[in-house]
C-alpha cells in the first residue's frame, strides 16, 4: 500500500510542475505580446515621420517647380500627379496612408497668407505616442500633435 501513495504524490508534483511550466508559458507570452506591440508602435511612429517629411518635400518641390508664381497644391492629389505644365511632374510617389488610421485621410494644414493651398499634414489620430519628441525637437505627446509643415513661401523667386 506504501507504493500506490508514493506513485500518487509523485503524480502530484507531477500536475504541479505541469501548471508551473504553463504559468511560466502564460507570462513569458504576455512579456513578448507587449514587446511586440511597443515594436509595433515605434514601427507605426517611425513610418509616420517618413511619410509626413516626404509630403513635405513633396509640397516644396511643388511650389518650387513653378518659380515665377511659386503656389502649394490644392489636393495632396495634386502632389503625386502634377498637370500645371505640359509634362506632368510626380512630386510624390504615392498618397500615403496615416499609419495610425489606415487611409489617406491626413488633415490639411492650409497656408498662411494670400496664396492658399496646403502647407502642411498631421494625422488625426489621437492615439498617445511612445517619442516624447518630434523631429523638431518640440514635445508630442499625440500622433495628431506631430505637424509636417514645409516652409512658407517668401514670394514670387527671382527668375534664373
Amino acid at each position: 500500500m506504501g507504493e500506490r501513495g508514493g506513485g500518487r504524490s509523485q503524480r502530484g508534483f507531477g500536475y504541479l510542475g505541469l501548471l508551473f511550466f504553463i504559468a511560466l508559458t502564460a507570462a513569458a507570452l504576455g512579456a513578448l505580446g507587449q514587446r511586440w506591440s511597443t515594436a509595433a508602435q515605434r514601427e507605426r511612429e517611425r513610418e509616420l515621420v517618413f511619410r509626413g517629411q516626404a509630403i513635405v518635400r513633396a509640397i516644396e518641390s511643388y511650389a518650387a517647380a513653378t518659380p515665377q508664381r511659386p503656389a502649394y497644391p490644392q489636393r495632396l492629389e495634386e502632389l503625386v500627379e502634377d498637370r500645371r505644365s505640359l509634362r506632368p511632374r510626380h512630386h510624390l510617389r504615392q498618397l500615403y496612408a496615416d499609419p495610425f488610421t489606415g487611409e489617406a485621410d491626413w488633415e490639411l494644414i492650409p497656408a498662411p497668407g494670400p496664396a492658399p493651398g496646403i502647407l502642411g499634414v498631421r494625422s488625426r489620430s489621437s492615439r498617445p505616442l511612445l517619442m516624447n519628441r518630434g523631429p523638431d525637437g518640440q514635445p508630442v505627446e499625440r500622433a495628431s500633435g506631430l505637424q509636417f509643415m514645409a516652409q512658407p513661401l517668401p514670394g514670387p523667386l527671382p527668375t534664373p
